[in-house]
């Protein structure tokens, strides 16, 4: 099983809102999405990062507008979705599979691209959004004009996978592909069913942990901001205990990568990476 992940944009953040103890120096976040190429699922995408639906959009709503204004992404055009299937041979079409880790903006603002797919997502998080107002769902981070008009009936919920337990340290969770490849962990604290991927079957077991923090240094350093970056939280009091997961997960000689964490990692897509011929 080969992983890639791509920068769709980046994001400027004051560094004192993101590690606590840390100055005013603005850091230049990454916003990743992941490309998976498993043996019988084949190439299967892990969320989008940000596209010109989420920011330039025609069915963006006022407070997306907003949104888009205020944290100001710029988009990364050589690692959007569509050139970087282009560039492993690869079309919308052939994506038969988006895991979605959860709903906010830079997570699925390209859905609507991936016109054959199925999504795994969090089905109870989705029945909490069809229940909540569109006032309600923005208060949670959620845009729903985000979301294919056909979202639901193309959702594969996590409900009905089957569960691998934890052990040794190691997280568990619900097995999305039935061959233990590919496991959904539980990560409560940034967002409304967020869940992290777990991949085994390689020379160091890695945990996608998405949005638990923005930098690696507030996860291993223990040194998660506080006020007012809890503010956005949709749980902030699960936060240090899902992050105190992951660090017992590094203690067992797991590996930890995050979305927004600007170092580049061994599994982020480089020049050198094939390009199909």
């Amino acid at each position: 099983m080969k992983i890639v992940f791509a920068n769709s944009a980046w994001v400027n953040a004051a560094e004192r809102l993101i590690l606590r103890g840390g100055g005013w120096r603005s850091v230049r976040l990454r916003v990743r999405y992941g490309l998976i190429f498993h043996a019988s699922e084949g190439p299967v995408l892990v969320d989008t990062g940000y596209t010109p639906e989420a920011l330039t959009g025609e069915r963006r709503g006022r407070m997306l507008r907003l949104y888009g204004a205020l944290l100001k992404p710029k988009l990364n055009a050589a690692e959007q979705v569509l050139p970087v299937l282009k560039h492993f041979g690869l079309s919308p079409d052939d994506i038969r599979t988006v895991i979605v880790t959860h709903f906010h903006a830079d997570h699925i603002s390209g859905l609507s691209l991936l016109r054959k797919a199925r999504f795994i997502a969090s089905d109870a998080a989705w029945a909490r959004v069809k229940s909540r107002t569109p006032r309600q769902n923005l208060r949670h981070g959620v845009f729903t004009e985000l979301f294919p008009e056909d979202f639901e009936t193309r959702l594969d919920g996590l409900s009905s996978k089957p569960r691998v337990e934890a052990r040794d340290g190691v997280p568990g969770g619900a097995d999305l592909f039935g061959d233990g490849s590919v496991i959904a962990v539980d990560l409560q604290g940034h967002a409304d069913g967020q869940f992290g991927l777990l991949f085994n079957g390689l020379d160091r077991p890695l945990l996608y942990a998405v949005d638990v923090q923005w930098l690696l240094a507030a996860l291993t350093e223990n040194r998660a901001p506080g006020f007012p970056a809890t503010l956005i939280a949709e749980d902030a009091a699960a936060i240090e205990p899902t992050s105190a997961m992951l660090r017992r997960f590094v203690a067992t000689g797991g590996d930890v990568m995050l979305c927004h964490d600007p170092a580049p990692t061994s599994y982020d897509l480089t020049s050198s990476d094939p390009v199909a011929g």
